[in-house]
């Protein structure tokens, strides 16, 4: 009977061990910084009768047809090799693939000032070859007439375009937004003054905070998770987070406004090893010491330091800045709370006061996360 009852236990902990891995797989795809997708900015500014729009975006993933819409990296297409072929020409060569496409493509979009606006392809800018792991930013330009009646800018981009970053040039308060594949701006005004009050700024800020964690930060998730499998009670996950969440926040201000600034090919591969440091000292310690939240507090300003980066991409409202940061830091948190529900469901409401859930699940777990940010080390300093 009692052979019968350890069997038992033994495929129930097979079970969920697996459970929580397959949840995890969505999540262990390659780490930020390879093959990323980032999202397109677009400039745009109307005088003397002539709107002009420069795009910024990686237009090797363009060019071969990606789906950007919800995607966080590149070699999750079927495309990517067309995509690396790409990233892998010269300026020179590439350039009247560019062309031919961006003719095209400016169909696409509908802008519409005063009315539909007939735009030409004006130009391009393509960097040099760099690393080809990451995303090369390349600028197109466009043109064209508009109304001199015309008060208001409009513009749809196109679904499976990814996320865009619009921004107005040329006018007081001028107009920043943030667009997904297949969605509209609002009527924004020529004149200016369109610029998102606090609130609404706030607001906006708050999903690209959360994207970041949940899908794309898929190091800040293995970092979270770490945390939680030390013990998944709520005093010693508190003592963690909080000082994770100060750490982060305080680097994340600071970065953002220029005041530190520290090349993410140096914070990146000490991300990787604050992963590997907490999830190792799951195996080795019972319970939460005094030293544990210093630790991750020092750990919490590196991820804080990351999360600059990315914010850096998009842009910061210069009229609106602090709400911006605080609705990106909202959002952020949102998603590392949503991390550590969806773990305290899956797996510490049913099992955390199992005598075998330190042996069979948690230093399992945390050995699989070791490995992760391991691996991941060695491709940030060495792979790439």
């Amino acid at each position: 009977m009692a052979e019968t009852f350890h069997g038992i236990c033994l495929r129930l902990r097979l079970l969920v061990l697996l459970s929580s891995l397959c949840w995890l797989c969505p999540f262990l795809g390659p780490p930020a910084q390879a093959h990323e997708v980032t999202p397109s900015i677009a400039d745009f500014s109307v005088s003397e009768g002539q709107l002009t729009i420069e795009f910024r975006l990686n237009v090797e993933a363009f060019l071969a047809g990606i789906d950007l819409d919800g995607m966080s990296d590149t070699d999750e297409s079927d495309l990517s090799a067309r995509y690396d072929s790409y990233r892998a020409m010269g300026s020179a060569e590439l350039e009247p693939l560019v062309r031919e496409f961006a003719i095209g493509w400016i169909e696409t979009l509908s802008i519409d000032v005063g009315g539909p606006v007939d735009m030409s392809f004006e130009g391009v800018r393509i960097p040099v070859i760099g690393d080809t792991d990451l995303p090369r930013a390349s600028h197109l330009l466009f043109a064209g007439d508009v109304l001199a009646s015309a008060r208001d800018f409009r513009m749809t981009w196109p679904g499976g375009a990814g996320d865009l970053v619009l921004r107005q040039q040329g006018v007081e308060a001028p107009y920043t937004g943030y667009l997904k594949g297949g969605e509209s701006s609002p009527a924004i005004a020529l004149a200016g003054g369109a610029a998102l009050g606090p609130w609404a700024t706030f607001q906006s800020y708050i999903p690209i905070g959360f994207e970041h964690i949940l899908p794309y930060g898929i190091d800040h998730i293995l970092f979270v998770l770490g945390l939680f499998f030390l013990s998944p009670r709520l005093r010693p996950l508190v003592w963690q987070i909080s000082a994770f969440t100060l750490a982060h926040t305080l680097t994340l201000a600071l970065g953002t406004l220029g005041v530190v600034q520290v090349r993410p090919e140096i914070v990146e591969p000490l991300i990787a090893l604050s992963i590997v440091f907490v999830a190792l000292e799951n195996v080795f310690v019972r319970r939460l010491y005094p030293w544990r939240p210093v630790v991750v507090f020092g750990f919490g300003l590196l991820h804080g330091l990351g999360f600059a980066t990315v914010l850096g991409e998009y842009g910061l409202p210069a009229a609106q800045f602090i709400p911006a940061l605080v609705g990106f830091n909202i959002g952020v948190e949102i998603g590392q709370l949503t991390v550590i529900a969806i773990a305290f469901l899956t797996v510490g409401l049913w099992f955390r006061d199992r005598s075998w859930y330190r042996g069979r699940i948690a230093i399992p777990a945390s050995l699989v996360i070791a490995g992760i940010g391991a691996y991941w080390f060695v491709e940030r300093v060495y792979l790439t």
